[in-house]
């Protein structure tokens, strides 16, 4: 038998993640020893924290998914009317000592940007961080929601 060590999670990648990768081989954008590291990144491979934005009475909360991020590596800034969270999760992982079988979690550096209704002051803005999950709350931001308006669609056609 081969001395090198089989990989038991072999196949069980989801079939996302290996769409992903077979294009990026098929571009000759990169080899299979790559390290995930020294990939580039693209739509397609950046981390981007799953996010939820609802509205509970006339507060908007903005809720985000950072497990493995520690709070002294967040940073929320509002610009106008754009709420940036940005950060970075860390691996703690020495990546010269061990040999991956599946790796789908991303490491780095993030940045989220919402743009929020008009008018919001930072006094108006807080945030909590509980478990890998960042909830900002944004008083009243709801209220200043206007309905959608439909816009009408015209043929060029005539």
């Amino acid at each position: 038998m081969d001395n090198e060590r089989r990989n038991p999670f072999h196949g069980v990648v989801d079939a996302i993640s290996e769409w992903n990768r077979m294009r990026e081989l098929g571009a000759g954008r990169i080899g299979p020893e790559t390290r995930q590291e020294d990939r580039p990144r693209n739509h397609a491979t950046a981390w981007v924290p799953t996010t939820d934005i609802f509205a509970r009475g006339a507060d908007l909360f903005v809720r985000l998914s950072l497990s493995g991020v520690y709070p002294e590596d967040l940073e929320i800034t509002l610009s106008g009317d754009v709420l940036t969270v940005s950060g970075e999760r860390r691996s703690e992982l020495d990546e010269e000592e061990v040999r991956f079988y599946v790796r789908e979690r991303y490491y780095g550096a993030f940045r989220r940007s919402i743009t929020l209704p008009a008018g919001v002051d930072e006094g108006d803005v807080s945030a909590e961080f509980e478990r890998g999950l960042l909830e900002i709350t944004i008083q009243g931001a709801a209220a200043a929601v206007d309905p959608p308006r439909r816009i009408e669609v015209r043929s060029r056609a005539g």
